[in-house]
């Protein structure tokens, strides 16, 4: 028979952890947005190339941007997944500290602090490359 406490405190680390669990769900959607930023990059990068390696004048000008974007969007990506990396992290430290009965309230507030610091600088990332994407919009029309 199991005791009344343990399924109670299972029960408790469980409503604690929807709400790391939400934002876990609402950095996978940012994930998705800023991965589909990338593919786009990659396949414009691809169609400014020739299959002889040869790249017309007129597009010498935007490789470069397309490469400073890219880099962007690679740390954007980075520091979102390293987010939602914290995120498990803190789940997981929720479900020791019950199981174990250690307090884990300094090790989570420490881990969403530095969540939360990795996905404010993972949507600054993506805010720069969308930046650089929307500058080089009067590139285009000009050409």
């Amino acid at each position: 028979m199991q005791n009344t406490t343990d399924v109670t405190t299972v029960a408790h680390v469980i409503q604690l952890s929807v709400a790391p669990v939400f934002l876990l769900t609402g950095i996978g959607a940012i994930l998705n947005v800023i991965t589909s930023r990338l593919a786009r990059i990659v396949d414009r990068s691809r169609a400014l190339g020739n299959p002889n390696g040869q790249i017309k004048p007129a597009h010498r000008e935007e490789l470069p941007l397309l490469t400073r974007r890219m880099r962007w969007i690679n740390w954007a990506v980075s520091l979102c997944t390293i987010s939602a990396l914290l995120v498990c992290i803190v789940i997981a430290a929720l479900f020791l500290g019950a199981v174990t009965s250690l307090d884990p309230s300094r090790t989570v507030s420490l881990l969403f602090i530095l969540t939360m610091f990795a996905l404010i600088a993972g949507l600054l990332c993506l805010l720069r490359e969308i930046f650089l994407a929307t500058g080089n919009l009067g590139l285009r029309i000009t050409n």
